[in-house]
């Protein structure tokens, strides 16, 4: 993705918009209309849907190079799913719908860094809806350590959780029931699957 950010800004014939918006700024709201799509160059953005009873989902987190809006952008309902919100001060770059067709149409380089970038991105989306998919705690764990080469590394069981979209509780009780059995090994905030 840095590529894009890279032909994009080095490319003067490209118009797009520098925005830099500080640490919990929301830059759209669940049911805006997407007119641009959005780069972030440095810091962290999170599409993010709130419930009534206080939940909170986190459908997607975006560091450097991470784009929002460019599945709305050319759909029949261009309106976002969830809010977007900055987790830091972040700095974005805005691309309108009529700049990036004609930057599309007249480069065919960055039409494949574009195709690629979205080609991912359904990947990471058919994951998702997989593990969502898979109703048993365990199952889910091995489906998403295998996923990702056997072993992960985690920052904390709370941000883990809401990766496996498993409460905090299940999820600990379930690793460690893991453990015990041999079926996964715990070390340094790593999980291996054996």
């Amino acid at each position: 993705m840095n590529k894009i950010i890279n032909f994009i800004t080095n490319n003067n014939d490209i118009k797009y918009e520098e925005f830099t918006a500080a640490k919990n700024q929301t830059l759209f709201f669940e049911g805006d209309k997407c007119e641009n799509i959005g780069i972030v160059r440095k810091g962290k953005v999170s599409i993010i849907s709130y419930f009534s009873d206080g939940q909170e989902v986190i459908y997607n987190t975006l560091e450097k190079g991470g784009m929002f809006g460019n599945n709305l952008i050319f759909s029949s309902s261009p309106f976002y799913r969830g809010d977007v919100v900055a987790i830091e001060e972040t700095e974005i770059i805005y691309i309108k719908k009529d700049e990036l067709l004609k930057a599309l149409t007249s480069s065919k380089e960055l039409l494949e860094l574009y195709l690629k970038e979205q080609s991912d991105f359904s990947k990471k989306l058919n994951f998702k809806i997989k593990l969502l998919s898979i109703q048993n705690a365990e199952d889910r764990i091995i489906y998403y350590l295998t996923f990702h080469k056997r072993e992960i590394e985690y920052k904390s069981i709370l941000k883990l959780s809401k990766e496996l979209y498993l409460a905090r509780e299940t999820l600990s009780r379930t690793i460690y029931k893991m453990e015990r059995n041999g079926i996964i090994k715990i070390q340094n905030k790593k999980i291996t699957l054996l």
